[in-house]
């Protein structure tokens, strides 16, 4: 399976998706990735998402 490359555009929507608070999954359907992309990406841009599975409440 080949990797698609980050655009400029995804890593500024990651980001934003970031800042608000978004959960790791939710991330990964609105920039159309796995999740495990999304938190190997977010983890280079210096980003913390949490997983819905780990929130408690």
């Amino acid at each position: 399976m080949a990797r698609k490359p980050w655009s400029f555009k995804e890593d500024r929507r990651l980001m934003e998706l970031a800042r608000s608070c978004t959960s790791l999954e939710e991330a990964a359907k609105q920039l159309g990735r796995s999740p495990h992309a999304v938190k190997r990406m977010a983890l280079r841009l210096g980003l913390s998402l949490k997983s819905k599975a780990t929130k408690q409440g």
